[in-house]
C-alpha cells in the first residue's frame, strides 16, 4: 500500500471514498455503500476535532483552540462544524447539548448517511405512503421507520430518497454529536430545500402517521463553529498544492 495513503487521516479517506462514490455518473452500488457506512463506523468524535468528554466554560476558549479540538460537552446550542460541501455532497457534524431538538424535517431526492460520535439520542424517523399537496403543503400517511433512543457507539445509518428514514427529528438526550454526509447536499435552486413537518398519530394504527408540513420552527436555533479536526484536500486542491 502506497505509504501516502496511510498517512491519510481518517476524514480524508472518508473524504476521498465519498467522492469517489458520489462524483460518478452511475448510481452507487450495494458494495459502495457498505464501503462508506464501513468508513464512517471507523469516525470518532476526536477525528473530527471534537472532544467529547472534557468541561469547559466555552467549548472555543484558547486553551481548545492550542488542543485543536472543540469542546462538545461546553455546547449550549445546536452547533453544526463545516467540513466540506461540493455539488455532490457535504460532510459536516451536528453537536446538540443535552435537550436539544432538530425537528422533523426530510431530505428531497438525497441519500443520508449518518454516524452517532458519541452521546445518547432520540430519533424517529418516517418514509411516505401516500402524499398529497394541498394548499398548505404536503399532507399525507407515512410508515413509521424508528422511534428509539440510540446510544453511541452505534452503527451507522443510511437513509434514501423514498426509504430509511428520509424524514426524521433528533432531540438529544445527553451531549452528542451526528456526523452527516448528504449527498447531493441542500439546494433550493436545485429543488432540494429542507421541509419541516408536524406528526400526528393515529391510534388505530400505531405504525404510521399523518404528515403535514409546517412553516420553519421559530425556536429552532442552529449556529456554526468553525472545524478543528484534520484538513481535508478536495480533489482538484492536490495539483495547486504541488505545483
Amino acid at each position: 500500500m502506497d505509504s501516502a495513503i496511510d498517512q491519510r487521516s481518517k476524514v480524508q479517506v472518508l473524504y476521498d471514498a465519498c467522492n469517489v462514490v458520489f462524483s460518478q455518473k452511475e448510481l452507487p452500488t450495494f458494495q459502495q455503500f457498505h464501503w462508506l457506512k464501513n468508513l464512517l463506523d471507523s469516525m470518532t468524535a476526536v477525528d473530527v476535532g471534537i472532544d467529547e468528554f472534557s468541561f469547559h466554560h466555552s467549548p472555543f476558549s484558547s486553551s481548545k483552540i492550542i488542543k485543536g479540538l472543540v469542546c462538545g460537552q461546553a455546547l449550549s446550542e445546536i452547533t453544526y462544524l463545516h467540513i466540506h460541501e461540493c455539488k455532490n455532497f457535504s460532510m459536516g457534524v451536528f453537536c446538540f447539548p443535552a435537550g436539544g431538538t432538530f425537528p422533523l424535517h426530510d431530505h428531497p431526492n438525497m441519500t443520508v448517511l449518518s454516524k452517532l460520535l458519541y452521546g445518547s439520542v432520540h430519533v424517529k424517523a418516517y418514509d411516505w405512503v401516500k402524499v398529497e399537496n394541498s394548499s398548505c403543503g404536503r399532507i399525507g400517511l407515512a410508515g413509521t421507520v424508528t422511534n428509539s433512543i440510540f446510544n453511541a457507539p452505534h452503527e451507522p445509518s443510511i437513509l434514501f430518497p423514498r426509504s430509511g428514514g428520509n424524514i426524521h427529528s433528533f432531540t438529544a438526550l445527553t451531549p452528542c454529536a451526528i456526523l452527516d454526509i448528504l449527498a447531493p447536499p441542500y439546494s433550493v435552486d436545485l429543488g432540494r430545500p429542507s421541509t419541516y413537518f408536524y406528526d400526528m398519530p393515529i391510534p388505530t394504527l400505531p405504525s404510521y402517521v399523518i404528515l403535514e408540513e409546517r412553516d420553519v420552527p421559530n425556536d429552532i436555533v442552529i449556529t456554526t463553529a468553525p472545524y478543528l479536526g484534520p484538513p481535508v484536500v478536495a480533489a482538484g486542491d492536490e495539483q495547486l498544492m504541488t505545483r
